[in-house]
């Protein structure tokens, strides 16, 4: 028996996985291969990703991008965000693409990252043509990480720099890397029970070719739950196993105090639709929707969810224009099981189980 991630988010398949379907247009289904190419971000074509990971404790930053500059929008729900050049994405101002959009770890601080990307992006003459220089638009957010060891270790020049120097279209790794290294769920009820979680990437591509993708990197109050069954898969743990349930105790009368503490989910929903920066920001917008269905509370002061939404372009519908409405539904519905992979890719660090492992210790 084979097991591998779907919606919503573990299946377990009586075959084994070479027999499963590649996606359409992927390396594999192009050479013949028999290995599956697990979806991602990055099979909506153009579209690169980079992670750097810090190796003196979690923290690192992701980079998404592309060849050439794309219309993008933003959705910012929490209640502390932490972002750059995110003013210049609402739908009256007057730059309409950008360069590459930056997720980082290391709370205000990662925000030193993009200085790296714009230098990267510099070097590779991209940019909005001032006349005397192009200058590269990047726009990013921050997650709070600090506390997972030596908060003086952060995303800076160089992390950016290598993150997108090194941006592929290869499936996105995921798990305890880039912005998502230190990135834990859970922590409502305080932080010794709090669980690990990392980055989580999907797709999925129409028979039409029309292709949604999202990469996320998890990082919140709440607990995350299986939107289809609502039973929790990460979040505040009880003592002898097993979740607290975190809106159960406030129904009974748990008072929160301040859980100011590594908290935030990023996210970048992209699509290979002929989308303007304002429809982006509608889909960026609906996307949001995926954090309400699998985290839960969501939006709250002390966290800043932020979610980008990226239109490459290159998929038209027989001239007409694109959906808005149904490109946000399925950016919702990838982004809601990436949300699942950031948990079940996760790998435990220190006091903070992985999912994978605390399931173990139940058994």
């Amino acid at each position: 028996m084979s097991r591998i991630s779907c919606r919503h988010f573990t299946c377990y398949l009586l075959a084994p996985l070479s027999l499963l379907t590649c996606l359409p247009g992927s390396p594999a289904s192009r050479s013949g291969a028999q290995t599956a190419r697990t979806p991602s971000l990055t099979d909506v074509k153009g579209i690169l990703v980079g992670h750097y990971t810090l190796k003196e404790r979690p923290t690192g930053c992701t980079v998404i991008t592309t060849g050439t500059a794309f219309a993008a929008g933003v959705d910012v729900r929490g209640g502390a965000p932490g972002t750059r050049e995110t003013d210049l994405l609402k739908s009256e101002n007057t730059v309409d693409r950008v360069n590459a959009i930056l997720l980082s770890g290391g709370s205000a601080f990662g925000l030193d990252a993009a200085g790296g990307v714009v230098k990267y992006l510099e070097e590779q003459g991209r940019g909005f043509d001032t006349q005397v220089a192009r200058v590269p638009i990047v726009s990013g957010a921050i997650l709070f990480d600090l506390r997972l060891g030596d908060a003086t270790i952060r995303p800076d020049f160089r992390a950016g720099y290598e993150a997108a120097r090194t941006a592929s279209d290869a499936p996105v790794p995921e798990g305890n890397v880039g912005a998502g290294a230190g990135a834990t769920v859970g922590k409502l009820l305080g932080h010794d029970r709090a669980m690990k979680a990392g980055v989580g990437s999907w797709s999925l591509r129409r028979p039409d070719g029309l292709t949604l993708g999202a990469i996320v990197a998890l990082n919140c109050v709440g607990d995350v739950v299986d939107p289809g069954s609502g039973k929790i898969i990460a979040g505040a743990r009880k003592t002898g196993g097993g979740f607290v349930n975190a809106v159960e105790q406030l129904r009974k009368g748990y008072q929160t105090g301040t859980p100011f503490n590594e908290n935030t989910v990023l996210a970048v929903v992209a699509t290979n639709a002929d989308l303007s920066k304002t429809q982006c920001n509608k889909v960026a917008q609906m996307a949001q929707d995926a954090l309400a269905r699998c985290i839960n509370p969501s939006h709250t002061p002390w966290d800043g969810d932020t979610v980008f939404a990226i239109a490459t372009g290159e998929w038209k519908e027989s001239g007409k224009a694109a959906d808005v409405g149904l490109v946000g539904a399925l950016a919702a519905d990838v982004l809601a099981t990436a949300i699942g992979r950031a948990v079940e890719q996760a790998e435990s660090w220190g006091a903070y189980p992985s999912a994978k492992d605390y399931a173990a210790r139940k058994r």
